[in-house]
């Protein structure tokens, strides 16, 4: 059986770089195990099934790792968003139009807009209000990083775990050199995962130059050893970071550069909201640029 797919390169504006996605738009007929076998042979960090909607919104979209599926990502929706329009699945709109895509973490709401004749941006909502979880000791995170402790800085928040979605440990570090030298230890890693925490780890600083943050994001126990933009953990972080801001209402944005150290370069454009010290919304968004399309025979 033949299926068509795309290739796309997401959170960039050039070929190349970004986060590879492959998007079959016609998934109708393959099985979990079947998708999980094509998510492997692209070996991409992710792989996105669309089908048919089930709830009557726009589309029902699966997302796999080359390990598991996922209950929601980032550059998944808004790369698949980018292809679907491309293909002309959302036919005409002159400036924006708006899409839901239903996923298992629930409605994945998104719009897409068009600021040229050959560029299209993609903002997604994120489907989940922010949850934080626990702390982690930061000689445990430091480890797992193989950093010190001292790379890791706590004025704004401990090492923890926070989602809009899809969890993710978080910690702030010290410099730019502190971001470079981090690996990942699995061994320590190990230790994280049998105190129940997630092995998905975003490390960022405040870099303060053309970008608000830089970040990278590891997650060997999904097959993925460096992530090279991660939408749902930087949206996660947007909502993160405007929660401790000291006004109980804001309305805050972030421009994140990840990839970098690892030949991919990336931009993630992320806000957050708040009102009365309560969280409202977070927002993700960015280009892509389409790679390739073919066909894949699955069995």
């Amino acid at each position: 059986m033949k299926h068509h797919y795309y290739i796309c390169d997401v959170f960039t504006d050039r070929r190349f770089g970004g986060n590879q996605l492959a998007v079959l738009p016609e998934a109708q007929g393959l099985t979990a195990e079947q998708m999980q076998q094509v998510a492997r042979e692209f070996n991409f960090s992710e792989t996105a099934f669309v089908f048919p909607p089930e709830a009557g919104q726009t589309r029902l979209v699966r997302i796999f790792t080359p390990r598991i599926e996922v209950p929601f990502a980032g550059h998944p929706n808004i790369g698949t968003a980018y292809t679907l329009a491309v293909a002309g699945c959302f036919g005409e709109f002159d400036t924006s139009t708006n899409v839901t895509f239903e996923e298992k973490a629930g409605l994945v709401r998104l719009t897409v807009h068009r600021r040229s004749t050959d560029s299209l941006w993609c903002e997604l909502a994120a489907p989940e209000s922010l949850s934080i979880g626990q702390t982690v000791p930061t000689e445990l995170l430091a480890a797992a990083i193989s950093l010190e402790p001292a790379d890791i800085v706590t004025d704004t928040h401990s090492p923890r775990v926070a989602s809009v979605g899809l969890p993710f440990l978080f910690a702030e570090l010290s410099d730019l050199s502190a971001l470079r030298r981090a690996r990942i230890n699995m061994a320590a890693l190990d230790t994280l995962v049998e105190l129940d925490v997630t092995p998905d780890v975003h490390l960022y600083i405040q870099s303060g130059d053309e970008f608000d943050i830089r970040a990278r994001m590891f997650c060997p126990m999904d097959g993925v050893p460096e992530d090279p933009a991660t939408g749902s953990a930087n949206c996660a972080l947007a909502g993160l970071l405007c929660q401790h801001a000291p006004a109980k209402t804001a309305s805050l944005n972030w421009r994140i550069a990840q990839g970098v150290e690892i030949g991919r370069p990336s931009l993630l454009e992320t806000r957050a909201e708040k009102k009365n010290g309560t969280m409202t919304g977070t927002w993700v968004g960015g280009e892509s640029v389409l790679v390739s399309e073919g066909w894949i025979e699955v069995d």
